[in-house]
């Protein structure tokens, strides 16, 4: 035996010089960080603007450098909370889900590798490994670090490195190999690479490489820079800050000057006489200028939705934990509403739109019967297949239950033990010979005696049906004339559809001298199909992300007729025009002429890491919003370049620290959901939207119109308090636990320039707040409610009947916002909180009529009152109802 390892002070050396196995922790946000970035949401920047702007007037009037109107300090104090409360709910949403998926790779990283020290083998972590160590590698070992086989060989897959799902093989270096090549050459037969697994037998490694250094390392070193890219959402909110922004300032302003002109014009009765005595006091016009400044910034303070960064943060994090209950836990907050917009979806196809493992997925006997699962197999034949599966292989089972599973031996072995795993013909035999399958004579055999004194054979169909005489009937007796033709005709239908076959059979011949398969004779088994199948709800979601106007393009490191076949079970290529490249063919193509092939693009076969890379970047210079599935190191760069990235919780943690979100249970079904959740985000965040500007745009023009007719506050400060933080907050609540609809799924795409407020929103925003501002003037100045005579003859009761009115007219729209459909009560069950807060909002508004007193100015209402304030603001609703149904007869009329 080769005497392999380090010991204590070789170890202490290597350490010393070439540092610890260790890999750099990707730097993590802490809570502040993640709080401070929270601060540069476009919406809250713009509050925090109203918020100095207010806090300066409030001193300048308390310390009586301004004087007029006492302002309340319940203003400032307000926004101030509306912006804590929207930062630190979404800052803590994202933090915790960060915490549960820092969990995760803890876990993984606990990893223990056999380690040669001082003679002996040690199981130890993967962090204590240094350069020269010696480890022992075995079947289902992670491989720890690079370096080179120097005893033994094995067969590794490195699909996680380079894309490439045929395992390769590694054998033991010459004692006087030399290494020429430091980068990432895989095909070296000698060299194996962090993060690739053992599949079959046994070697051991000298450490070359550790650490940061490795291939591992170098790209997970790669992808701690930041990505400038903004969001969708960002840039869609970004947009609608500037509008509110000039809408609130145009306002504020408009507003400024009509109670100035009310002031000077209006209460002079356009006399100039008196016009030029009230400017020649200087100090009135000082005082009513600082109440016109003081009114503006009201306005504008009003124009902004200081609840949408709030609303935005209680849906997102509402919609994170019902998520991670489907398998999807979200680690940047941004994912979810990015992945609402999707474009396009490059998706990985092993272990995503497959089951990412090899199966038997039929078995077809000597008279052609096919059978998908081993109970309806013939039952004369299961007998010899039950043999020819448990004498005939290099795998066992192990575990029970749920846990039983297949180990040892290569994937295919694996697949097909799996297949029948508990031998239904107990016998007492011993092996006499054994040929171990190999890639150049695509066969193994066994010859047993004892109970039976049979050969068993494994192999391609062409090597073994050519041997085969005769065959196994139902009743498992042996028949002659085999069925050449319908047999060869089932396995060309089998491979058409990426299915590899296996033929089995038996022989009453031994193996000679553990080398040549038996002379004679050979009687067939049968043949099995193996492929790793399409998952079933993967055909399901992959076409509900095209009816959803998804793009998907299946991307893999398999052969093109592979690709195909499994693309069109997929439900991917279902039309002649659907294109199909393989990564050679990619690279002979221009940039511009992949953006003209792109739109019709549906599979990249013998895909490269750096494709992907180049087709995330091609669709992003296209304006597109695009997503990228993956689990290997080689597709970090990708995930982390898409707009978001969908790790693979089954993958690699170097791919995991990339992507925005983790799909733990490595299924695009659990992609579908991502979407519909983020659908649902993006959906409820416009219906509050229009909830929100509905009530702020007929403010406005309440505000700007009541001075010229010569009301000048028709609320109170202390009023628009409530109308604009409390319902905002309140609201907030109520729109985030929008449940998530399938109907979601058959709206296309937002375009990432797309304006978050449509021109339907328009619609609905324009006509509510149209209407609640006729109703206004109708309540504020005619006979009918205002004046002698009216329901509110005195002021203090029309005032505080204004105020009832204002809030109950809002909460009644929020139910014409919440759909847009005509019932009203669609899907409310989904959203149960919805009546709850709004019944909480009308219960305090009531209460806030009877006991607000001084500080809201309210005065009591008596029922007739109270029938008129809620008929009137009740009206809002047949209003939209009219509006949806004009919108929805339009299309058919045109």
């Amino acid at each position: 035996m080769r005497d392999f390892g380090l010991n204590d002070a070789d170890v202490a050396a290597s350490r010393s010089k070439y540092g610890t196995n260790r890999l750099t922790e990707q730097e993590t946000e802490s809570f502040w960080d993640k709080l401070r970035d929270n601060f540069n949401d476009p919406m809250i920047k713009i509050l925090i603007a109203a918020l100095a702007i207010n806090v300066t007037l409030v001193v300048l009037n308390a310390t009586g450098v301004i004087k007029g109107e006492e302002m309340a300090w319940y203003e400032p104090v307000g926004i101030a909370v509306a912006i804590l409360l929207a930062t630190f709910v979404s800052t803590f949403s994202e933090y915790r889900n960060e915490n549960a998926f820092q969990k995760l790779q803890d876990e993984a990283s606990k990893i223990k590798c056999k380690i040669y020290r001082n003679g002996e083998i040690a199981e130890l972590p993967i962090d204590d490994i240094v350069t020269d160590d010696a480890i022992l590698l075995q079947p289902g070992d992670k491989v720890p670090a690079d370096g080179l086989v120097i005893d033994g060989s094995i067969k590794v897959d490195q699909s996680v490195l380079n894309g490439e799902s045929k395992e390769a093989e590694k054998n033991a270096a010459p004692e006087d190999y030399h290494d020429e090549n430091a980068n990432m050459d895989f095909l070296n037969k000698y060299k194996v690479f962090r993060g690739s697994v053992v599949y079959s037998g046994n070697a051991v490694m000298r450490v070359s490489v550790v650490g940061d250094r490795s291939v591992y390392g170098q790209i997970a070193k790669e992808l701690q820079t930041d990505d400038d890219r903004e969001t969708p959402l960002k840039v869609k909110l970004g947009g609608l800050a500037d509008t509110i922004s000039k809408f609130g300032y145009i306002g504020g302003v408009a507003i400024a000057i009509a109670l100035l002109f009310q002031r000077i014009v209006l209460h002079n009765g356009f006399d100039p006489a008196q016009i030029a005595a009230y400017c020649a006091n200087w100090s009135v016009i000082l005082n009513d200028l600082i109440h016109a400044i003081m009114l503006a910034v009201i306005i504008i303070v009003m124009a902004v939705p200081e609840g949408l960064p709030l609303m935005i943060a209680i849906v997102s994090a509402l919609n994170m934990g019902k998520m991670l209950k489907d398998n999807v836990l979200v680690r940047k907050i941004a994912g979810i509403e990015t992945a609402g917009s999707l474009n396009f979806l490059f998706s990985d196809k092993t272990g995503t739109i497959t089951r990412g493992k090899l199966e038997v997925v039929t078995f077809i006997d000597g008279d052609c019967n096919e059978a998908k699962a081993y109970s309806a197999v013939q039952a004369g034949v299961k007998k010899y297949l039950s043999l020819s599966i448990h004498q005939n292989t290099d795998s066992v089972m192990t575990g029970h239950g749920e846990h039983r599973r297949a180990i040892g031996g290569n994937a295919t072995e694996r697949a097909v033990l799996a297949f029948f795993p508990d031998a239904s013909e107990t016998v007492s035999v011993k092996t006499l010979g054994k040929i171990p399958f190999n890639s150049a004579n695509k066969y193994s055999a066994t010859t047993v005696s004892g109970d039976v004194n049979l050969t068993f054979i494994k192999g391609a169909p062409e090597k073994i049906l050519q041997k085969c005489k005769f065959y196994i009937d139902a009743e498992g007796e042996k028949k002659p004339y085999l069925k050449y033709d319908a047999l060869n005709a089932k396995i060309d239908e089998l491979a058409g559809r990426a299915i590899r076959v296996l033929a089995l059979a038996v022989c009453e011949d031994k193996i000679i001298n553990d080398e040549s398969l038996p002379e004679g004779d050979w009687t067939l088994v049968g043949v099995v199909g193996i492929r790793d199948e399409v998952r079933p709800e993967s055909i399901t979601a992959i076409k509900e992300v095209h009816g959803a106007g998804v793009h998907v393009v299946m991307i893999t490191g398999d052969r093109r007729e592979t690709a195909v076949a499994i693309a069109r079970d997929a439900g991917l290529l279902t039309a002649d025009s659907d294109i199909v490249l393989t990564s050679a063919e990619l690279a002979e193509l221009t940039d511009e002429q992949i953006k003209e092939k792109l739109p019709r693009l549906r599979v990249v076969a013998r895909a490269l890491p750096s494709d992907k890379s180049r087709l995330v970047r091609i669709a992003q210079e296209m304006n597109l919003v695009v997503g990228m599935t993956g689990d290997g190191v080689n597709d970090s760069p990708a995930l982390k370049k898409a707009d978001v990235g969908f790790a693979m919780g089954g993958g690699t943690e170097v791919a995991k620290e990339a992507g925005d979100i983790v799909i733990l249970d490595d299924n695009f079904n659990s992609i579908d959901q991502a979407i519909l959740y983020g659908r649902t985000i993006f959906n409820s965040i416009r219906k509050f939207i229009v909830f929100q500007l509905t009530i702020n745009v007929s403010a406005v023009l309440i505000n700007f119109v009541a001075p010229l007719l010569g009301q000048e506050n028709p609320l109170t400060i202390t009023q628009i308090l409530w109308v604009n933080l409390v319902m905002d907050t309140l609201a907030a609540l109520a729109f985030g636990g929008e449940p998530a609809l399938h109907r979601f799924m058959q709206e296309k795409p937002k375009r990432r320039d797309e304006k978050i407020v449509s021109g339907v929103m328009w619609s609905s925003i324009l006509t509510g707040a149209v209407w609640t501002f006729l109703v206004s003037v109708v309540f504020l100045f005619t006979n009918i409610f205002s004046r002698s005579g009216g329901f509110f003859a005195e002021p203090d009761s029309m005032h505080t009947a204004y105020f009832a009115f204002f809030i109950f007219i809002a909460v009644f729209n929020a139910f014409n916002a919440r759909t847009d459909k005509l019932n009203l009560f669609d899907s409310i069950s989904g959203n149960k909180n919805f009546l709850k807060i709004l019944l909480l909002i009308a219960v305090v508004q009531v209460i806030l009529v009877y006991v607000g007193g001084g500080v809201f100015k309210c005065n009591g209402l008596n029922g007739a009152q109270w029938g008129v304030v809620l008929i009137a603001a009740a009206s809002i609703i047949p209003v939209d109802l009219i509006r949806k149904a004009v919108r929805n007869a339009a299309p058919a009329v045109a």
